[in-house]
């Protein structure tokens, strides 16, 4: 339910490294199951700069509207397309086919403040 080789936010996302520079992000299985259903998902464009812990998008579902706070900082070099007409993707794949965004990052020292995976079932289970 939580990979293993993923780092974790306490804003419930999560950062895959594809190399050095580059990073993956989406959503915990655990904050897609607390919106239940996405209906819109909003994400920056392909050259726009995110921040460190800081808002990049949202999320929406009948239940809630949520921000999307990244990992790190650097500058998005892709996004989801898929999600503009699939946003369920996000609850069905969170780690798979509902990712969110890919991040040349600026500073790879961030990745320092995340959680592994065990620390991040420990957040989650208080």
């Amino acid at each position: 339910m939580y990979p293993s080789e993923l780092l974790y936010t306490t804003e419930h996302t999560w950062l895959k490294l594809e190399d050095d520079k580059k990073g993956r992000v989406g959503i915990t299985y655990y904050a897609q199951d607390q919106l239940k259903e996405a209906k819109f998902v909003d994400l920056p464009a392909s050259g726009d700069r995110v921040t460190h812990m800081e808002p990049f998008g949202s999320i929406e579902s009948n239940k809630a509207s949520i921000d999307l706070y990244s990992p790190v900082s650097g500058t998005v070099i892709e996004n989801n397309h898929a999600l503009e007409n699939e946003p369920k993707l996000v609850n069905q794949e969170p780690y798979g086919r509902g990712w969110m965004i890919m991040v040349e990052m600026s500073n790879p020292a961030e990745t320092d403040s995340l959680m592994s995976v065990e620390e991040y079932k420990a957040f989650i289970a208080h």
